[in-house]
């Protein structure tokens, strides 16, 4: 095609009068001269009209994307394709009895072609690349791996479109004989394509995206997904340290992923309080006359004590303690502490609530509290989990109730001062 066009370039010079095929040097150096000449007022109309035109339209336009194409330069970068396409035509006509320049120079010439054509694909995947992330479709797909997968094809297309112009050699002749080379090839690019096979993985499972909260304790790695390219996953700590994982490793190796607990937009307090076992007896009457203020036991005492009094009914000697059912200040704090839970409005009433006994350790009695927070964001919920446990250790007294702790240098010396026995 280029030569078909060659040719009717140098008729059409012929027609108007102008010798397209000049031998002395004078001539040839003023054909050059104009065709750098039109090749620059094209360039400058092309860039100058044609690009501020479309620009202007851009500005005025009410969508964002196009915005993002224009920082890019995607269109001044496919200006350059007009000069550069203009010499590729008129230098070789010029030149054809400086057969050696002539050639240097065409072959150039279409190598700078493929640059400029590959520069402004460059561009255009940038701006894609950032488009996806204000569209937040990152989240979804690893949009950067498959741009950086994009441009490394393009950067080999190139390359041997590039090396068969200036060796005059079908890009297929090079292209078979990478055959021969795919053992190296697969051995240089190794992390490339592992990367980029996880890269499928991730997306199709959503495994993860950009934004997501992952930890993977074998890199140290416990925070939030800044990059997913096509080697590796950029991790920003808590601590504002940087981890970079392997595409494959999360593939290959186990993580947690936090992205649930956001989308559910509820965050679990699982802790517990451990309770002096000494501290645990059946209530008095006294104690639940008091406790029956409560206003969170108001609805539980009755309850409680209309279900106790239907079971003693046939228990014969009620006296005993070991006789009958009693309430305990142990079960009364469970009943408390799952209603105080139930009105906290920072707390999802509609996921798992609950207060449960766990199994006696030499550390006491530990009495777990199992709910979700309504507020996933790390430092609200650190704020929740600590008033809510602020109010347990506070209440215990009330309820005759002391949590566990070892012995301290306090309880030492209060022995140690104690009376003397004679």
């Amino acid at each position: 095609m280029d030569n078909e066009l060659r040719a009717d370039i140098s008729q059409w010079l012929l027609e108007v009068g102008v010798n397209s095929q000049p031998s002395d040097g004078v001539a040839t150096s003023i054909l050059l001269f104009a065709s750098l000449v039109i090749a620059t007022i094209a360039y400058y109309i092309t860039k100058k009209v044609f690009v501020k035109a479309v620009n202007a339209v851009i500005r005025k336009s009410t969508v964002t994307w196009d915005d993002i194409f224009m920082r890019y330069g995607v269109l001044e970068k496919l200006a350059l394709l007009v000069p550069a396409i203009i010499l590729d035509l008129l230098v070789p006509i010029v030149l054809t009895h400086q057969e050696l320049l002539g050639v240097i120079l065409d072959r150039g010439l279409s190598v700078m072609v493929v640059i400029f054509i590959i520069r402004a694909c460059y561009a255009g995947l940038d701006a894609v690349n950032e488009i996806a992330d204000v569209k937040l479709i990152s989240r979804r797909l690893p949009v950067k791996s498959f741009v950086q997968l994009t441009k490394l094809f393009l950067f080999f297309i190139g390359a041997i479109i590039s090396v068969s112009v200036l060796a005059e050699q079908s890009p297929v002749y090079f292209l078979s004989g990478l055959g021969v080379a795919t053992g190296l090839v697969m051995l240089v690019f190794r992390d490339t394509i592992l990367g980029f096979v996880a890269g499928i993985q991730l997306a199709a499972n959503r495994m993860v995206s950009k934004g997501d909260w992952i930890q993977m304790d074998k890199y140290g790695a416990d925070g939030a997904v800044d990059e997913v390219s096509l080697n590796t996953v950029k991790v920003r700590n808590w601590d504002n340290t940087i981890t970079m994982i392997p595409a494959y490793a999360l593939v290959s190796d186990a993580f947690k992923n936090w992205r649930g607990m956001s989308e559910k937009g509820g965050r679990r307090i699982k802790r517990s309080i451990n309770i002096d076992v000494n501290s645990i007896h059946f209530l008095s009457d006294d104690e639940v006359t008091r406790l029956s203020k409560v206003n969170y036991l108001k609805d539980y005492f009755p309850k409680i004590i209309s279900e106790i009094t239907h079971s003693n009914e046939q228990v014969s000697d009620f006296d005993m303690p070991v006789n009958g059912r009693r309430m305990t200040n142990i079960g009364t704090f469970r009943a408390y502490l799952e209603a105080y839970l139930k009105n906290n409005n920072k707390l999802h009433t509609d996921m798992t609530l609950m207060v449960r006994q766990l199994a006696p350790t030499t550390q006491g009695l530990p009495i777990e509290l199992y709910v979700f927070t309504n507020d996933t964001r790390w430092a609200f919920y650190e704020g929740i989990q600590a008033d809510i446990f602020d109010h347990v250790f506070a209440i215990l007294p009330e309820f005759g109730l002391k949590a566990f702790q070892n012995p301290t240098g306090n309880d030492i010396r209060s022995i140690k001062s104690g009376p003397e026995v004679h």
